[in-house]
């Protein structure tokens, strides 16, 4: 296992010269914010479409997901609007898929062992979230993509849902002339046997929520402090090092066409 003596302030140095700060402190180590009640932040929650209710499922069921470019914003607020929006959709609300980057955390899932995680004077916040999978890092420069998506009213299930995210990177790099793959029982997109996105979903009500992280130029210093998704050194690597120099935005653009062209085409299947 993995414990390296990086410290946050590199990750700090980096960020103040993008001119980014934070706003505020995330819970620490074994704070689990997925039981708590807190305020919705505001211009974070995107409110439910007035105009669905107007839609046929049938409609809805086929409609393009909402796309929500957010840009840098804390954890814990996400994970909330995820939570309240999952919890007041109704049959008429439209799926959603939100695109941001976070300030450095780390996060681990329900099933999380404590072995995975880095040392709690790390510097930098650890969170107990309820998806699944392991222990991750998230920080600025690496694209995320939450996928809100009610999966009944689409006729996939779970590991459909998971295998689309999959296929949407598999997509992306393939275009741009990087050979990834799957692994069977490790979900996520690796490259030459190294990460290079990550997968994690909540199923509750038969709607997802939380999604997929693609490292393009994100730090990946932090990924030496923890055993990546709860594999003792397992590699991770980025877009930016296996030269594909486009910008976060340019790729968030593309994964996003991926996602929903997936989504018609698993429509159309069925």
């Amino acid at each position: 296992m993995r414990r390296s003596s990086w410290s946050f302030s590199t990750m700090t140095t980096r960020r103040e010269a993008r001119g980014e700060r934070r706003e505020e402190t995330a819970p620490s180590l074994g704070h689990d914010i997925s039981s708590e009640k807190t305020a919705n932040p505001s211009g974070l929650t995107p409110a439910i479409d007035p105009l669905a209710s107007s839609l046929s499922p049938l409609a809805l069921s086929v409609a393009l997901p909402v796309v929500r470019k957010l840009g840098l914003v804390e954890y814990g607020p996400t994970l909330h609007a995820m939570q309240r929006f999952t919890a007041e959709r109704t049959t008429g609300t439209c799926d959603e898929l939100w695109l941001l980057e976070h300030p450095p955390v780390f996060t681990y899932g329900v099933a999380g062992r404590a072995e995975h995680l880095p040392p709690q004077d790390c510097g930098i916040p650890i969170v107990k979230v309820d998806r699944g999978g392991q222990v991750t890092f998230h920080g600025p420069g690496q694209l995320i993509a939450y996928a809100l998506i009610d999966l009944r009213r689409r006729n996939i299930g779970v590991r459909d849902l998971v295998r689309l995210l999959e296929q949407a990177v598999l997509d992306l790099l393939k275009e741009s002339g990087i050979r990834a793959e799957r692994r069977d029982g490790a979900p996520g997109v690796y490259v030459e046997g190294a990460k290079i996105a990550a997968l994690g979903l909540r199923i509750r009500g038969g709607c997802s929520y939380h999604g997929l992280s693609l490292n393009v130029d994100v730090e990946l210093g932090p990924f030496n402090a923890i055993d990546p998704c709860g594999y003792p050194d397992l590699p991770v690597t980025r877009t930016r090092d296996l030269g594909l120099v486009d910008s976060i935005d340019d790729l968030g653009e593309r994964l996003v066409g991926k996602i929903t062209r997936l989504l018609g085409a698993t429509e159309t299947r069925k």
